[in-house]
């Protein structure tokens, strides 16, 4: 096999550590997404490999006319939550799972290891599982490395490549993922939920329930869900779920649903991310996004 076979079965088979998403931060982004089908808006990056098809081609949501829109509790929550983050949390850990449907086809659950540091936006990502994806690391560092993503396969021919750099966005990073690394974190879910709930409130036809005393890996939480029972194009999600940890004030789970595909059908999974294990402000220097860091197999030496 020759050195550029191998870098192609490389790039084909294992872009998913090169590029995994958003975790949780990735469900939506700051900048609003033009429908190329109707013209309209709705937050949030259009996802890769598609978003909620359940609405499609139906019409707009009315407006909002209650003195105090269901979305505001959420909201401010959210709010609030957000000022925390960038208040007490600087770094943290985690053990992150995510599951996404990517073309209308619903992935299996990845399992990694993260480090996230908020100042510079940083992240360091080891593969725990399954076993295609195991052992790989990704390094993104923002303003360093020509802002590129770092990234090496765990074992096989794949692995004799080396080190790989990548734009986070570009096609084969983003190959098997819904969102770029750039989109991960607690701090760009929280706020991308503050960007839709703001979006989502101008309108009626929602619904909001908040569940005291939930659980996510033995956590306590507080699940906050928020349904839009009809089709519109209006809206990202028929249904989705946010679970706040009560102690750390953080969002620790969400999972998004798109319309049942017919009449009495169950939601659709479209998206779910978890942080189990967060450990906050652990302290995390260069070196834990260096991939010269002895700990790492990135394979670079001093």
């Amino acid at each position: 096999m020759t050195a550029a076979q191998a870098m192609l079965r490389f790039l084909r088979g294992t872009l998913t550590a090169a590029a995994v998403l958003a975790t949780v931060s990735a469900p939506l982004s700051m900048a609003l997404a033009q429908d190329a089908a109707t013209g309209d808006t709705v937050p949030g990056l259009q996802p890769q490999g598609g978003g909620a098809v359940g609405n499609q081609g139906a019409g707009d949501a009315a407006a909002a006319v209650a003195a105090e829109h269901p979305l505001e509790p959420a909201l401010k929550i959210a709010q609030e939550g957000l000022a925390s983050i960038k208040a007490n949390i600087s770094d943290y850990s985690a053990t992150m799972v995510k599951r996404e449907r990517i073309d209308g086809e619903l992935g299996e659950h990845q399992y990694m290891f993260c480090k996230v540091r908020h100042e510079p936006f940083s992240v360091y990502l080891s593969f725990l599982a399954p076993e295609d994806v195991k052992g790989q690391e990704v390094i993104y560092v923002a303003g360093q490395n020509e802002d590129n993503i770092l990234a090496h396969a765990g074992s096989g021919v794949r692995a004799m490549v080396g080190m790989v750099s990548l734009k986070p966005s570009s096609m084969l990073a983003m190959q098997g993922n819904r969102y770029p690394i750039t989109e991960l974190g607690v701090e760009n879910l929280t706020r991308r939920l503050v960007e839709v709930a703001e979006h989502d409130k101008q309108f009626g036809e929602c619904d909001v329930n908040f569940y005291p005393g939930a659980k996510v890996n033995g956590r306590v939480c507080t699940c906050i869900q928020v349904s839009h029972p009809v089709p519109r194009r209006n809206f990202r999600f028929h249904l989705a779920r946010v679970f706040i940890d009560d102690e750390l004030k953080i969002p620790v789970r969400y999972e998004a649903y798109d319309w049942p595909q017919e009449v009495g059908g169950q939601p659709v999974l479209m998206e779910e991310y978890t942080y189990m294990n967060v450990k906050v402000n652990e302290g995390f220097t260069d070196l834990d996004f260096d991939p010269r860091n002895k700990a790492y197999k990135f394979g670079v030496k001093e």
